[in-house]
């Protein structure tokens, strides 16, 4: 673990995963393999692989799911000095469906009143905001409860002040949310504190009440956005914004997959392509490729973030693309 203070943080629920070891309906199955769940940590942990000192601050309970979820993200090179072990509230558990054919796979939550949930702006008192480089966040943590909104509402505030860069995908959970108007106003208030916003296109549409991906851009922008990138799923993705100082929009083709073998994490491990190259200082353009490349990389392996590169493979994927 590194000692050094982590420059970049993220923040929210980590869940403990199985999935199902065959198809069928949850009910059936009687065998699971365990994993790791979150949109945050998924981000955190593929940012951590490619050499990023990543910070990540959550609560666990004080169980073995709990132990289980530091131990496997210390592994993946987090800074856990942030995660608190909460001696009351349980550890959130998911489970996933095998999916076939490349469809969406059902996820059940047992997340009510989890430790992650107890998380308040009290949790954010040790962190020193205004010398991070980078915060990342999604609209998932202010879905699981109010004082996870208020604590959200404040990282995302004081990083922007303090000229922290900060990423945020919209992540929509609607089912977490107690109406679809509630989550439109609150999403798009915290992500109006975000230099970056990441929605995929149907998001964008629900959250913005624009059609097309440069007016959804557009929406981000006059907010005070610098950049928005658009998933567009197997399409690629499209780019609007003023990062090079001029305002530019374009669209990248996707990287071509032979397989999908499962869809869950393909847009975190976009989110991680973009920040990392951002964060590198690339073009815009070559953002989107990143982010598009990891993201198909994800989406040919089973399980939220195993498909999530170190930056020796990033290398090889990038060779082995067309020119």
């Amino acid at each position: 673990m590194n000692h050094d203070t982590p420059d970049i943080l993220s923040f929210g629920e980590a869940m403990a995963l199985f999935v199902a070891d065959v198809p069928g309906d949850l009910a059936d199955v009687e065998r699971f393999s365990r994993g790791c769940a979150g949109a945050d940590t998924n981000v955190a942990i593929g940012l951590s692989r490619l050499g990023f000192n990543v910070g990540w601050m959550s609560r666990v309970g004080n169980d073995s799911f709990g132990r289980y979820l530091r131990s496997t993200l210390e592994k993946e090179g987090l800074d856990c000095r942030y995660l608190t072990t909460d001696p009351v509230h349980a550890t959130g558990l998911v489970f996933k469906e095998r999916a076939e054919g490349g469809a969406d796979p059902k996820v059940e939550y047992l997340r009510k009143n989890s430790a992650a949930s107890q998380m308040s702006v009290a949790d954010a008192a040790q962190i020193d905001i205004p010398s991070l480089r980078h915060l990342h966040a999604t609209g998932i943590t202010p879905a699981v409860s109010a004082s996870c909104l208020e604590l959200s509402r404040h990282l995302l505030g004081q990083a922007r002040q303090h000229g922290v860069s900060v990423s945020f995908d919209p992540n929509l959970r609607p089912t977490l949310w107690a109406s679809e108007q509630q989550m439109r106003t609150t999403l798009n208030e915290l992500a109006a504190h975000a230099n970056w916003v990441l929605p995929g296109l149907a998001e964008g549409r629900l959250l913005t009440g624009q059609d097309t991906a440069h007016d959804i851009a557009g929406f981000y922008l006059d907010q005070g956005a610098e950049a928005v990138v658009i998933k567009l799923g197997p399409e690629g993705s499209f780019y609007r914004g003023r990062l090079t100082g001029q305002d530019e929009a374009f669209t990248v083709p996707g990287v071509p997959v032979a397989k999908v073998v499962d869809t869950v994490g393909a847009g975190d491990g976009f989110a991680v392509g973009f920040v990392s190259a951002m964060l590198d200082g690339l073009a815009p353009r070559e953002a989107l490729k990143r982010a598009n490349l990891i993201g198909a990389a994800q989406v040919q392996v089973l399980g939220d973030m195993e498909g999530l590169p170190s930056r020796a493979r990033l290398g090889q994927l990038e060779a082995a693309l067309p020119a």
